[in-house]
């Protein structure tokens, strides 16, 4: 029994001292672990590897360096030594592809060198890795364009480091090469991935001898000046109204002169004013006034030009000053319209032509209820009926924005109605709340909005943010020195009396909203009174389902009808 116990007790510290001397050694080999020593450890193994052609042709092998380096990076990530093992890893595994063939060891390559040159943009490594990013996109991976990407950041991120003459030197082959290939525009999109400009992508335009209207569609939004110049005789240069565009590109998409010939406008004319900048150019025939100011969700810039004889430039409304102060909650309803003598009276001028604009349309349904009611089928509808009853009680001429189901910019919709020399302005809309028991039906007219509820409808007929609206609001005052204010007031009233009198003849409970003020887009350039009507909520049941009928549709029609001819009459 005391063979067995002494037995015990011997194996038990043999045991022991196996655990003790095994910690003494852990802690020894952690003492010992310092970034150095573990960074000449991982130099080791790769020499050792890059001396056997037999032991290169096993991934294992090359994986187990590579790990070293990245456990000294993940063990001591703020030393230096981190920086040399990351980057030594990413060579090793630029060296494994030609073995493996395997376009992940270059992601992983490509990877580990864009930890260096974020992780480490102080080290004297960085403008190596980020060379070496450029190197593998032109040597390996055959992508000249994104080789050009990381190229030009070489040059754009490490303006003293040493790799920049090199850098530059590949900018200038590739540029020549991408050239030949007819590929300019890709070096230009190259520019804007590298240093985060915005692309012009589009410039449309829609004229008349008297007005025209230019836009200009950017990726996003961009800060912009715009200036008139005088015409030079001596240079043959005619006046040039130009918009700079900060932080952007010139997209060889589109064309970069577009002739107009209006009468108003040469051509309107994109170039690269800088490296970082574009400048855009109206060639100028003749014009008496113009306008610049921008919309969102895309993002772009909007210039009105106008002839000496533009309708209504001689008597252009002024309008008070914006208030700076934020929307009173609640409603606010405009109690009464402007008093003053209309536009018409002054130049005793008649109704002819009306543009109707049925809101939304195609791949924008705008408000819309499930079971496929959808707000741009309604409003189609009822600016249809709207249109013949125009015609056959006012004997006027009835035209409409859209006439089937099509996407239409807001922007396009006013510039059509100018276009068409429209007297009036009539855009067709549905509202829609969160609470299901609103109703109730409203008009609006261009201003700055005064209640919440104002701010909110705007911005779901614009598709933007009520932070958007905000900024517009800004600049509102000085847009609308040209805009028929007090007459798209006086229309409103009419027209809003007109809907309610005529839906309470045949409808219980319609409820008056009444007229409202809000900085709608589509209304934005009118040079005619513009209204936008809201027809109903489809979010209230039983509007939405008088909504679907033809009868309702008819009584709005004819309110709106009614609401014209005493605008007319007075």
């Amino acid at each position: 029994m005391t063979k067995t116990r002494r037995l015990i007790n011997s194996l038990l510290a043999l045991v022991l001292g196996i655990l003790l001397l095994a910690g003494v050694s852990e802690a020894a080999g952690k003492a010992s672990g310092n970034p150095k020593d573990l960074l000449n450890a991982g130099d080791r193994c790769r020499d050792a590897l890059y001396q056997s052609s037999k032991k290169m042709k096993y991934r294992h092998n090359w994986l187990r360096c590579i790990d070293r380096y990245r456990d000294l990076a993940g063990d001591y990530p703020k030393s230096d030594q981190a920086a040399w093992a990351i980057y030594k890893a990413a060579l090793m595994y630029s060296k494994l592809y030609r073995y493996s063939g395997l376009e992940e060891d270059l992601d992983d390559a490509v990877e580990l060198f864009k930890r260096v040159v974020n992780d480490y943009p102080d080290h004297r490594l960085a403008d190596d890795a980020q060379f070496k990013i450029g190197e593998i996109y032109r040597n390996e991976k055959k992508d000249l364009t994104q080789a050009y990407v990381e190229f030009l950041k070489v040059d754009i991120k490490f303006p003293s480091g040493d790799m920049r003459p090199r850098a530059r030197s590949q900018l200038d082959e590739l540029g020549t090469i991408l050239s030949r290939q007819d590929s300019r525009h890709k070096v230009k999109e190259a520019l804007s991935k590298a240093t985060g400009l915005a692309k012009v992508e589009n410039i449309r335009h829609w004229s008349t001898p008297n007005y025209t209207r230019v836009v200009i569609d950017l990726e996003r939004p961009v800060k912009y000046s715009s200036n008139l110049l005088k015409a030079d005789p001596r240079n043959k240069k005619p006046r040039r109204l130009y918009m700079d565009l900060k932080e952007s590109y010139v997209s060889s998409d589109i064309e970069s002169s577009i002739p107009i010939r209006d009468g108003l406008l040469q051509r309107a004319r994109a170039a690269q004013y800088s490296e970082d900048a574009v400048r855009v150019v109206l060639d100028i025939n003749s014009i008496d006034g113009y306008k610049v100011f921008h919309l969102y969700d895309p993002y772009r810039i909007v210039v009105d030009v106008r002839g000496a004889d533009s309708k209504g430039e001689k008597t252009a409304e002024k309008v008070a000053k914006a208030e700076t102060r934020r929307p009173r909650k609640g409603i606010k309803k405009a109690a009464k319209p402007d008093q003053s003598v209309s536009l018409a009276k002054q130049l005793g001028l008649n109704v002819r032509r009306i543009v109707i604009d049925p809101g939304h349309g195609g791949k924008d349904p705008g408000c819309y209820h499930k079971g496929g009611i959808k707000e741009k089928n309604i409003v189609l509808k009822l600016a249809k009926v709207l249109a013949k009853k125009v015609e056959q009680r006012l004997h006027c001429e009835a035209v409409l924005t859209r006439t089937k189901d099509v996407f239409m910019p807001l922007e396009k919709r006013t510039a059509f109605a100018n276009v068409q020399k429209a007297d009036l302005f009539i855009s067709l809309h549905i509202n829609a709340h969160k609470q299901a028991n609103v109703y109730g039906l409203e008009t609006y007219f261009l201003n700055i909005a005064t209640d919440e509820r104002a701010v909110m409808v705007a911005a779901r007929e614009n598709a933007t943010s009520e932070k958007n609206l905000s900024d517009l609001q800004a600049i509102l005052n000085d847009l609308m020195l040209n805009t028929k204010i007090s007459e798209s007031s006086r229309l409103a009233h009419e027209v809003q009396r007109g809907i309610i009198a005529n839906t309470r003849k045949r409808y219980k409970s319609v409820k008056d909203l009444g007229v409202k003020q809000a900085p709608f887009y589509v209304l934005i350039g009118a040079e005619m009174p513009a209204i936008l009507v809201e027809t109903g909520f489809i979010t209230n049941r039983t509007e939405r389902n008088r909504l679907l009928s033809n009868q309702y549709l008819n009584s709005i029609a004819d309110g709106i009808v009614s609401g014209i001819e005493d605008y007319v009459d007075d």
